[in-house]
């Protein structure tokens, strides 16, 4: 255990399980074919892994297998999600509303579409990091077409109410897509009862490969006015060509089937090691502060240090794996937005650390990791005060 790497980051990507790496092998080697080559059994071998896959997303989902479009990732799948809608909706003056508290990923899409002259609104959170449905439901307009919001926060953990959400969606007539990356396989998640009509996912954020994710495309007539990002052939009901990745695909169905078996028993272990970590970090420390209030998601936990920038317990903390925020962000020298949008100064929010846990963290590694940080942060502290 002295010298063994810990992994304190699940948020940014997940170890892929031995059983999701087993449903993988065989699509690396003789059952090569092309899912769409519908003429011979090596076509149609691939096909069926690639149905299989397909109904287990859905499984997790509670969604039909219709309602599934595969992608190579969340990021995909946003982008397919707003712009494809936005740009499809054949609306000159479309309006999206969106949140300060997105990934990475959103805020860029956000950006791009705002380029492009369409209008966005962004509504920052209320107390704890949590969206008030309310304010959501204030900035939609007569051109409002799509709302966008994150529904388990990357960085802090806070789960958005889709339901209520949802329904202030219905009542202003209005599209609602969902970024349920960190929450997909973590959480119960039923977006057509919530009233959501597009939901991004990923699978190397639930023991999958890297690769593959899906977008949710609730069923629906007339049929959501989503437009394809690239041209190509017909795969995936014409709103994603080009040939599938069969492997990552396989990997990602199998991790699905892993994660709606198991998902119970697991938030509820994740969530007790977090709230151990918590505890005894709040209890044996002065200063520590936890960013974002329950309801959560079960493996997130961002805790800001007074006193000690957050790269100088990355440096001393060199065999733990831990993000001073997104993993998209992490080169960044700019504070947290999301931190930011909870009120946080700059100072307080470049203190900040997310501690995620997951699948095969250990309580061992939980009580190591509290022991460690804790003399690194009180020798931080003794030698001097952080300049911010």
């Amino acid at each position: 255990m002295a010298s063994r790497l810990i992994y304190f980051d699940y948020a940014a990507t997940t170890p892929l399980d031995r059983r999701a790496r087993a449903a993988m092998l065989p699509y690396l080697g003789e059952a090569f074919g092309n899912p769409d080559s519908r003429s011979h059994a090596f076509g149609w071998e691939a096909e069926e892994a690639v149905a299989v896959a397909r109904e287990r997303v859905a499984a997790l989902l509670g969604a039909t297998p219709e309602e599934i479009v595969f992608t190579s990732g969340a990021t995909e799948s946003l982008n397919l999600a707003l712009k494809g809608l936005l740009r499809g909706c054949g609306r000159q003056n479309a309006h999206l509303v969106t949140t300060t508290i997105e990934h990475a990923a959103g805020r860029e899409v956000a950006r791009a579409l705002a380029r492009e002259g369409l209008g966005v609104t962004t509504v920052p959170p209320g107390i704890g990091g949590h969206l008030d449905p309310a304010a959501v439901e204030a900035a939609i307009r007569p051109e409002t077409v799509l709302v966008s919001v994150i529904h388990g926060n990357n960085e802090i953990g806070t789960l958005a109410d889709l339901e209520a959400i949802g329904a202030a969606c219905a009542r202003r007539g209005v599209f609602l897509h969902a970024d349920a990356t960190q929450s997909f396989g973590k959480v119960p998640l039923d977006p057509g009862s919530a009233g959501v009509h597009l939901l991004s996912c990923s699978s190397h954020k639930i023991c999958g490969p890297k690769g593959a994710g899906a977008l949710y495309v609730r069923r629906q007539s007339p049929r959501l006015p989503l437009r394809p990002l690239v041209e190509g052939g017909g795969q995936e009901q014409g709103l994603r060509p080009g040939t599938l990745n069969v492997p990552s695909i396989a990997g990602f169905g199998e991790a699905c089937r892993i994660a709606l078996d198991e998902m119970p028993e697991e938030s509820l272990r994740v969530a007790g090691l977090r709230d151990q970590l918590e505890r005894a970090l709040c209890g044996g420390l002065d200063g520590v502060t936890v960013h974002g209030t329950e309801p959560r998601l079960p493996g997130i936990s961002n805790l800001g240090f007074d006193g000690v920038a957050a790269e100088a317990i990355l440096l001393g903390l060199r065999r733990v794996a831990l993000s001073a925020g997104s993993a998209c962000a992490s080169g960044s020298l700019e504070p947290s937005p999301v931190l930011l949008s909870l009120g946080l100064e700059p100072k307080h929010a470049r203190r900040a650390l997310r501690f995620s846990l997951g699948r095969f963290t250990t309580v061992a590694e939980v009580e190591t990791v509290i022991r460690e940080l804790t003399e690194l942060v009180l020798r931080l502290r003794a030698a001097g005060p952080v300049a911010t």
